[in-house]
């Protein structure tokens, strides 16, 4: 168990977080949100014991074991899996006892390290950390090349294998999905889901966040509140509670202003007086409930090609690859105007490839590769980040792409992107990672791209950042072709996606369920795979086909299902959004001194809303059971 009593941190001159009051109980997964600069990652530094209270207490058991992962990676020649295999220090120092011993022939102190090493079930600890690795991506041949080998988006994984290896009772991650693909992310999730002690999560995966957490805490304007549920379930409660606070405050401004009037035109009357001097105190004593005030929504769009042709791209048959080595084969992929492609696939089985051959900075082995004349892409990947110039400013950047353009037009776009006034002339070095993924976001817009071709564009993007690239790619008049670990932008973005695998790139047919299942059976196929190829189990191989054949005429099936839904989904939306509506028209105290007749029309139509929302509810939901069924 975890309390705060009275607490407040700070960093530097700046309080972040203050009257923090609260208790986080033993076993629970706690999603840590906020917007980004509100203290979360301070939390995680005073739970660390890096950081000390300004006020108050931080209470945590003496003896508790904390794990969480390292902020950098020294370039050590050791092995991988001797790294992450370090996260448990005790089993790694026994181990390296036991090989000294060895090398010593002294073979008590063997004896002595095999003991040990047996208390702390450390002999499949080896097999552990390769486990690990290979959930985070590490293929085998990678776990015995040094760590410095690897490259920075490599060695955070070593050091989120490294974290989770060690023995802990509290787990504190902070963004754990940056930098990994959405196999990992699946992966770490089912691992995340079975860790049996407290664990506390920064991060801005909304999807990840609900398969993992079963409390939230949100960090906002200074101060900490607790909500029970994930993510989704934070929402509702908060949206309720605003709305609550919303419609107390208007009732209370309205018997504020009954009562100051009655307090003016009274006061001065003898016979009133003492009525006058009772509201008068019944004033002050009101506890003013605050208005509820909109968190600054941060919006943005990509702006509307000059040209939209048709057919947009094409690869006609395509090998891809570096060198001699074919990552993939025989790839016929092709994209029109308003296309919206998700690509999904295993790490390291050519999704980047796919997205480099479709840019152009891979030439085709064996193939074509045909365009539009007047196609104009717009191109995000890691290394678009890591260009930026050290030293320059978002304006020298924007600048460098528009010189002959005004200094005023510059700074009127960079603020639509959320870099105001003298922030535009701010050095690239000071920003975050979020705000260097929105500046390199921003030099793509302004070039006004009718092709996207976006690989992993959400990492260090807090939530709503990724909300407002959501809103703006669905808004987006041309092409889209995006590779991310983010489930929530993939299911709203994306139309169709095409599974990148074992050499092929071909159209997946079903949805980011479905892909999860697929990975889930990988294996298992591919272990039976050189079996099932024998001739002797040619009736294994008929069933296998059979069933593949049932599963596609199931999934055909559950397509008008599956579009039912969402067009259920959509509708539900909608009524909410009407019923919001009317309960903030009910909500208003001038309504009642209007007509009643319209007052009797939004009751009437209030009631109609909620019968009519809760049958299409039920309906929603039977579809859910037949297709999960």
């Amino acid at each position: 168990m975890i309390s705060f009593r009275n607490l407040a941190l700070r960093r530097g001159s700046r309080t972040l977080l203050s009257q923090m009051d609260l208790t986080i109980q033993s076993g629970w997964a706690l999603g840590v949100i906020g917007r980004n600069g509100c203290g979360k990652s301070t939390l995680f530094a005073a739970l660390k014991g890096e950081l000390e209270p300004e006020v108050g207490e931080l209470d945590m058991p003496s003896k508790v074991r904390l794990a969480s992962v390292d902020q950098e990676t020294p370039a050590l020649p050791d092995p991988a899996i001797e790294y992450v295999l370090g996260g448990d220090a005790e089993v790694a120092a026994a181990l390296k006892a036991e090989a000294n011993a060895y090398d010593a022939e002294d073979y008590e102190a063997v004896a002595t390290a095999n003991m040990r090493i047996e208390e702390l079930n450390g002999y499949d600890a080896r097999a552990r950390a390769g486990r690990l690795m290979h959930g985070l991506g590490f293929s085998p041949e990678t776990h015995e090349r040094p760590v410095a080998s690897f490259s920075g988006g490599w060695r955070v994984r070593l050091n989120l294998a490294r974290a989770l290896m060690a023995p802990s009772d509290l787990l504190l991650l902070d963004e754990p999905t940056n930098h990994l693909d959405l196999d990992a992310v699946l992966w770490l999730e089912e691992w995340l889901r079975r860790y049996p002690g407290t664990l506390l999560i920064i991060s801005h995966d909304r999807e990840f966040l609900d398969g993992v957490i079963s409390h939230t805490m949100h960090l906002h304007e200074g101060k900490a509140k607790l909500y029970t549920g994930d993510y989704t379930a934070f929402e509702r409660q908060r949206a309720e509670h605003l709305r609550q606070q919303q419609i107390a405050h208007v009732r209370e401004q309205a018997e504020r202003a009954h009562l100051q009037s009655f307090i003016e035109r009274f006061k001065a009357k003898a016979s009133k007086a003492k009525q006058a001097q009772s509201r008068m105190k019944r004033l002050e004593k009101m506890a003013g409930t605050e208005a509820v005030r909109a968190e600054r929504s941060f919006s943005f769009s990509f702006p509307t090609p000059d040209r939209l042709p048709t057919s947009m791209l094409q690869l006609d048959h395509i090998d891809a690859g570096y060198g001699d080595q074919v990552v993939l084969r025989d790839v016929a992929f092709g994209l029109e105007a308003g296309d919206r492609i998700g690509l999904l696939g295993p790490n390291g089985a050519g999704k980047s490839t796919m997205v480099k051959s479709l840019v152009g900075e891979l030439e085709p082995m064996v193939g074509e590769r045909s365009f539009h004349k007047d196609m104009k892409i717009g191109y995000f990947a890691q290394h678009t980040v890591e260009s930026l110039h050290e030293g320059w400013s978002a304006f020298d950047h924007l600048q460098e792409k528009a010189p002959n353009a005004g200094a005023q037009i510059l700074r009127d776009y960079l603020g639509t992107w959320n870099f105001p006034a003298d922030r535009v002339f701010e050095p690239v070095d000071k920003f975050s990672g979020g705000e260097r993924a929105r500046l390199a976001l921003a030099l793509i817009a302004w070039e006004k791209p009718n092709l996207l071709l976006l690989d992993e564009p959400t990492n260090h993007l807090d939530l709503d950042m990724r909300e407002a690239l959501a809103d703006a790619l669905a808004d987006f008049d041309g092409a889209l072709v995006l590779v991310s670990h983010d489930r929530h932008l993939l299911g709203m973005v994306c139309d169709e996606f095409w599974r990148v695998a074992d050499g092929k790139a071909e159209p997946f047919d079903g949805d980011l369920d479905d892909y999860a299942k697929w990975l889930r059976t990988r294996g298992t196929t591919r272990k039976t795979a050189a079996v099932a190829s024998a001739p002797q189990n040619a009736p294994v191989q008929e069933a296998a086909k059979e069933k593949r054949k049932l599963s596609a005429e199931e999934r055909e099936k559950e397509k008008p299902l599956r579009a039912r839904v969402k067009k259920i989904e959509t509708l539900i939306a909608t009524m909410d959004k009407e019923l919001a509506d009317i309960d903030g028209k009910l909500a208003d105290p001038t309504v009642y001194g209007g007509s009643s007749a319209d007052l009797v029309k939004l009751g009437q139509r209030q009631a109609e809303l909620r019968s009519e929302k809760e049958a299409v509810e039920l309906e929603w939901l039977g579809i859910l059971e037949q297709i999960e069924v």
